[in-house]
């Protein structure tokens, strides 16, 4: 290892030219590009403003609009006799929508005349418990029994089992595809090459885009939200398996093939085991995905939480929207917590069984070296009691599971959730009536901010996106890309720019591009304040970044409540929804982008006596350059699918009209539309976004 010793003479604190340390002549060079532009632009808005913006009116269709509706009127017209959607599309959404009623009838609503489900509460309440005892242990199982009473004691009963259905069956189905597509990147380069763009532009779609397509499709009902979930859910999973199969040791692996085992042994007996870990990290985000759909769900008639915190938000009502969405966030803590339990136990377990069975000294012991250090052989052997008395306590209990299903289904009182336990309607009130103290005692300041913001930046920015003709805009954003990222980025920016003025929406897409980019901005700004306060507090660490990762665990729909109670129905509401949603990943990696700076350039800085601002100011932040730029990348996907949500508060643009495409027939071939043209503009700002991360690391 080579150690490069320090300058002898280091910049003084007061020196301009202390951030030569990490700064060169690039980013100066970069600047001077950015603002050639920029005065082009300028001066370009000022000579041609308001002149050929492509604006129309809301309710203008142009051809591409007609003749989609004509394309959806002639698919729902051949749902009845052409074989393709009547025979294949039209059976899988039966069987779909009368499946997920045969759970429906089971567990959350009346069935074959009777006022309840066949297996009341009670039993539900059992079968869940039980299943995280089996699964996951009794803190798990614990856990799960209290978040499901939960559902009754505030009043969600049938709508919280419905999204727990729903959001299982769409992870199975999810699992069932993801892995083995993940297990076939992993295993074949060229399946990976030819798969990985379109899991990227699938991550790249803001969630309301997939809508029209599936509308159209499968047509309303619980099979069409299913789908719909998958698809959004399901290329996390497939990115992680792939990526947890790909890490496991060389080494390990090269040793089971030298004993003779198979592809499929291998991938049963080595790799899978020791990416367990790592492909349920896949599963949570999956899961995570798929609740964070609820909402969307809703716009084709999906069931579930859903549909009461979409009837509060449509309704001002904050109360009526908040308690629906905070089962949401049980049920997303509940399932991750188990899941990874499961996992952990699993993995604790399941790596004894693994040296038994493998067929090799060297295999047996690689494989051990998953279970703990203390796990010695004779521990192992002292532990086959605790297994069977395990599986005595599981048999025990699911008699106990089984009686409580038989009171269930004969007991009216164990059947229907006991009214008295009901305390919603009573958390709805207090939880307004702190909203409106809250309102009447900060909305002073709320509004302020909000003018501040809107008026400050918001507007003028959007009159200058907006109102710049497209025959500027486009070069200008082909420009920015091209210096921004290079040749790959100029490209998709020039093709999704094309898209968008052939679809017709560009004036729109700049609205939305606004909104975007306000709330990016504002993402950046807490990013870089806390995530420097972290990597350089211990104490603030500890406190925040619990609070980060309850952020993250969160669906995104459940932002708007707060943003709503604050701010009203406006675009502002959307945008700081956006921020809240987008913010703790962004401040995560800024985060560990300053702890990463090396060791010696710090002691090197700090030894010259530069004071703790020029420290970050001049060293941290530029040497953090890469991960600030992969944090704006990350919080700007998070904030484009966050604004296109905030189409229901009041955002407008390309999300609003996308909602709109639902609620009025003749604007369907325009939501679709404006789907289209969002997934153009998410593609292009992530391909120019990731690749100024990627030359940031260069």
């Amino acid at each position: 290892m080579t150690i490069v010793e320090p300058p002898p003479t280091l910049p003084a604190p007061d020196d301009k030219e202390a951030g030569s340390l990490v700064a060169g002549p690039k980013p100066r060079r970069l600047g001077v590009k950015l603002l050639i532009i920029a005065v082009v632009w300028g001066v370009g808005y000022l000579l041609f403003k308001g002149q050929d913006t492509l604006a129309r009116p809301f309710v203008q269709l142009n051809s591409l609009d007609t003749w989609i509706n004509h394309v959806r009127d002639n698919i729902i017209a051949a749902g009845q006799t052409n074989w393709f959607f009547h025979g294949v599309i039209g059976n899988v959404s039966s069987f779909g929508n009368s499946s997920f009623g045969k759970f429906q009838d089971y567990l959350s609503r009346p069935s074959g005349g009777r006022p309840v489900p066949q297996i009341g509460w009670l039993g539900v309440v059992a079968i869940f418990g039980w299943v995280a005892l089996a699964l996951a242990g009794l803190r798990s199982a614990v856990m799960v029994v209290v978040g499901t009473m939960l559902f009754g004691i505030l009043g969600y009963w049938q709508d919280s089992v419905d999204t727990v259905t729903m959001t299982l069956l769409a992870v199975f189905a999810s699992i069932i595809v993801g892995v083995p597509v993940g297990i076939a990147m992993a295993r074949r380069r060229w399946v990976s090459q030819v798969i990985t763009p379109v899991l990227d532009v699938m991550q790249t779609m803001p969630s309301l885009a997939y809508i029209p397509f599936f509308f159209v499709i499968f047509g309303p009902g619980v099979t069409c939200a299913i789908m719909l979930t998958i698809v959004y859910s399901i290329p996390p999973l497939v990115r992680i398996t792939e990526h947890g199969l790909r890490s496991v040791s060389p080494t390990t692996v090269e040793a089971a093939g030298s004993m003779g085992l198979t592809r499929g042994q291998l991938l049963r007996k080595v790799q899978l085991p020791m990416a367990r870990r790592t492909i349920i990290v896949g599963v949570n985000q999956c899961t995570l995905a798929a609740l964070s759909m609820t909402v969307i769900a809703v716009f084709v008639d999906g069931p579930g939480l859903g549909q009461d915190v979409l009837s509060g938000l449509t309704n001002l009502n904050v109360g009526q929207a908040a308690v629906p969405g905070l089962l949401i966030v049980v049920i997303a803590i509940v399932l991750d917590r188990t899941t990874t339990a499961a996992s952990e136990r699993r993995e604790r377990t399941q790596g004894r069984l693994v040296s038994v069975s493998s067929p090799g000294v060297m295999l047996t012991t690689v494989v051990l070296e998953r279970l703990p250090r203390w796990a010695s052989e004779e521990t192992r052997t002292r532990r086959l009691p605790s297994r069977l008395l395990r599986r005595v306590i599981l048999g025990v209990t699911l008699i106990g599971v089984l009686v409580c299903i038989y009171l269930s289904h004969n007991y009216l009182g164990l059947a229907q959730f006991p009214s008295s336990l009901n305390v919603g309607p009573h958390v709805v009130d207090a939880i307004n009536s702190f909203t409106n103290w809250v309102v009447d005692h900060v909305g002073t300041y709320t509004e302020d901010f909000k003018n501040l913001v809107t008026y400050g930046f918001l507007n003028p920015l959007q009159e200058l996106l907006a109102n710049t003709p497209w025959w500027l805009m486009a070069p200008v954003l082909m420009a920015i890309s091209f210096v921004v990222g290079g040749v790959k980025p100029f490209v998709t920016t020039t093709v999704c720019s094309a898209i968008i003025l052939l679809v017709g929406l560009w004036n729109d897409a700049m609205i939305t591009l606004t909104s975007t980019l306000v709330a990016t901005v504002l993402v950046m700004l807490l990013a870089i304040v806390l995530g420097v306060w972290i990597a350089r507090s211990r104490g603030a660490d500890t406190v925040i970044r619990p609070i980060l990762d309850a952020f993250q665990t969160f669906p995104s729909f459940v932002y708007l409540i707060p943003a709503l109670a604050l701010f009203g129905s406006t675009r502002f509401t959307a945008i700081v929804a956006a921020v809240l949603y987008a913010f703790p990943i962004s401040v995560k990696l800024v985060a560990d982008g300053i702890r990463g700076v090396s060791a010696t350039t710090v002691e090197a800085a700090q030894s010259s006596g530069i004071t703790r601002w020029q420290m970050i100011r001049k060293v941290q932040l530029p040497m953090s350059r890469s991960a600030i730029a992969l944090a704006a990348n990350q919080g700007l996907l998070y904030v484009l699918s966050m604004v296109v949500i905030g189409g229901m508060v009041g955002a407008g643009g390309l999300g609003y009209i996308v909602i709109s495409g639902f609620s009025q027939d003749n604007l369907f071939g325009k939501g679709l539309a404006a789907g289209i043209t969002l997934a153009a503009l998410g593609i292009m700002l992530d391909r120019t976004a990731r690749a100024a991360a990627d030359r940031g690391r260069s």
